[in-house]
Parts: C-alpha cells; structure tokens; sequence
C-alpha cells in the first residue's frame, strides 16, 4: 500500500514538472513568434516608405518632365528656375553638391582616420572610452548651429588666408561638414581596425615593424574595406545635407571648379523653394521634386556602392 502511494506521488511529481516543462516552451515559442513577427513588420514598414517616397517624387517629376526636357535637365549648364527666362540645367546644382561633399570627404578622411588609428592603436582603453564618445557627441550637435559656425568663425579664418573670400562660400560649407560626418568616419574605421585580429599585428612586430608602420601597413590594408566603405556613407550624408549648405554656400547656382565662390546645393535650392511662396503645380514647384528624385538616386547609388565595397573587399579572418 505505501509502495503504490509512494509511486503515485512520483507521478504526480513528473507530470508537474511536465507540465511546468510544457509551459516554459510554450512561452518560449509565443516569444519568438512575437520578435519575428516585430522584426517582419518593421522590415515591412521599411520598405512601404520607401515605396511612399518614390511614389510621393514620381507624381510632380513626371509632371516636371513633361515640360521640361530630362536631356536639358541632366545637361544644361544653366539653373535660374527663380528667374525669366527659366532655364532648368541641373549640372550646376550637382556640380555645387559634390564640390562641398568632396572638401567634406578629404576632411572627414584625414581627421576620422587619424583619430580611428590612434583610437585603435595607440590609445589606452580608458582614453579610449572617454574619448570615443566625446567625437560621437559631433553627430549630434544641429545641423544649422554647423551652419552658423561656418559663417562666423570658419569663414573669418579663412578670409586671413583668403582676403578676397566672400561670407557664403563651399570651402567653409565642406570644412564644417567634413566636422560633422567625421565621427562616422572614424567611428566605422575604428571597428573595423579592431577586428583585426593580433596575430597580424604581433606577426609585424615580430618582424621588426615599429607601432606606426603596423598601423600603417598592416592594421590599415587589412581594414581597408570598412573604412572606405565608412568614407561612402559618410559622403552619402553629406551630399543629402541641407542646413549647411543652405546657411553657409550660398544660393548661386553656378558652374565653378572654384570652392572660394559661392554655390548652390540640390537641397539649398529645395529649401530656398520649399519655405518660399510657390504654388503647388506651378512648374517651380514641381522642379524641387525632379531635383529631389535626383538627389534619392545619387544617395541610393552611394550606400549600394558601400554596400558592394564592403561585400567585395571585406577580409574575413578566424
């Protein structure tokens, strides 16, 4: 008799603890089916808006085109859409944005990847830790105090160098905003240097390699996919910045190889049109648009070319 109570109790005990075992894994399973639907959804909501964007573009560019030549849009040489005549050549607008988002780069790449090489290589970890966060802190700062910052202190000191310099120039536009997206530079550079592996490094010190040359030599050509790919989606951000140019470039639409002149950026003149008194559907108004979609393939192209660089040069190591 107590044998056969002893055996049910068991049994009890093991058909709770299945119990409890069932619950556990059924939480589980709820779980990720909740995180996967979450991650579905947003994946979903991702690319609904794109698909919003360009239809929102698409609508007025067409309409745009429908007026105005795309041969004389993409090759014209002249932009005075604000003006009479109007004459719609957007080569000045691109010729102006990527005058300031190279100066941007050169900057951006000298600075971001020296502070990324003495970050990785020669700075210790609690240097490190406190002044990693300090350079991200640039990122955050609002684009029109960049903009202000380039007028009244960048451009006054370059004006020493360069009496003849006007206040609205794409020198100092491309200096500030080489500031700006320089902590993605060297953010993504450093990440990248760190993950590689040691042994490459005490290899170049076994071979007599001072610290610079393993940085230079070693630590950089191994890296060297995830920093140029950090140099192109740093470039893909300044080419789609509007509050510093539009503050501190200028709003002349012209031709020029010369950052000392004032210039006019795609998304200067779309801000300049955008908070003016234009009539929805007037042509004017359907030019920032076409301006716009442009803007959206030139950025679109520059994060699938990083995307390619990284995909084609990346080094895996174990």
């Amino acid at each position: 008799m107590a044998d056969n109570t002893s055996g049910a109790a068991e049994g009890s005990i093991l058909t709770a603890s299945e119990r409890a075992l069932r619950r556990n894994r059924s939480r589980r399973h709820l779980e990720q089916i909740l995180v996967i639907g979450s991650l579905r959804l947003t994946a979903v909501i991702s690319i609904l808006t794109t698909i919003g964007i360009l239809v929102s573009l698409m609508r007025d560019t067409i309409n745009f085109f429908i007026e105005v030549s795309i041969w004389d849009f993409l090759f014209g040489t002249e932009w005075t859409a604000l003006f009479v005549p109007q004459k719609f050549g957007v080569l000045p607008l691109v010729a102006g944005t990527l005058m300031v988002a190279i100066i941007a780069g050169v900057i951006a790449l000298t600075l971001g990847l020296g502070a990324a090489i003495f970050l990785s290589e020669y700075a210790p970890d609690r240097v490190r830790r406190v002044i990693k966060p300090v350079l991200e802190v640039l990122a955050g700062i609002p684009t029109v105090v960049y903009g202000f910052f380039a007028i009244s202190f960048i451009t006054p000191q370059l004006q020493v160098i360069f009496p003849d310099l006007i206040i609205f120039n794409a020198l100092s536009a491309g200096i500030v905003m080489g500031l700006m997206i320089m902590p993605m530079v060297s953010t993504l550079s450093e990440d990248a240097m760190v993950s590689v592996p040691s042994s490459l490094r005490n290899a170049a010190y076994a071979l007599g390699a001072t610290r610079f040359e393993v940085a230079t030599k070693v630590v950089v050509p191994a890296a060297l996919s995830g920093i140029v790919a950090s140099l192109i989606l740093a470039v893909s951000r300044a080419i789609g910045e509007t509050m510093i140019v539009f503050i501190a470039a200028g709003s002349r639409p012209q031709l020029t190889a010369n950052p000392l002149e004032s210039v006019q950026t795609m998304t200067a003149y779309i801000a300049q049109v955008a908070t003016g008194d234009t009539a929805q559907g007037d042509i004017v108004f359907e030019s920032i648009f076409a301006v716009g979609t442009l803007l959206f393939v030139m950025t679109l192209g520059m994060n699938i070319l990083g995307r390619w660089v990284v995909g084609r040069y990346r080094q895996q190591y174990e």
